[in-house]
């Protein structure tokens, strides 16, 4: 079991997320939905691994994880998006990101990405 925080702007995407993640017997410890509330999140709870998503308001996904990644480079990040365009997915990888899931989530692909980062 892991301990994760979900960041995300839309509160139904959170919530989508959790339930896949709580299914999977991981918990949910935190919640963001931009990016400068994510890296405050991290800072505080220092959880096992942060899903992010890449457009949001204040602060961009990408410019989160580089931040965090600068601060602690052993995070584990995986980037979500809606939009599964090679130059996001390269450029997420690129920053530091260890998987990268699609929107809408499907459970299998979401689990399977979060085993695999945490193995």
């Amino acid at each position: 079991m892991a301990r994760i925080v979900v960041v995300d702007d839309a509160k139904f995407m959170r919530l989508t997320l959790t339930t896949i993640l709580e299914k999977g017997n991981h918990e949910v410890v935190g919640e963001a939905e931009n990016g400068i509330d994510a890296i405050s999140i991290f800072d505080q709870l220092q959880p096992d691994l942060i899903t992010m998503d890449i457009t949001m308001p204040e602060m961009n996904g990408l410019d989160a994880l580089k931040a965090i990644k600068k601060k602690a480079p052993q995070a584990k990040v995986i980037m979500c998006s809606a939009m599964g365009q090679q130059k996001m997915v390269v450029e997420a990888i690129e920053a530091g990101a260890k998987d990268f899931i699609v929107k809408p989530f499907e459970e299998n692909r979401v689990l399977e990405a979060i085993n695999r980062v945490l193995g």
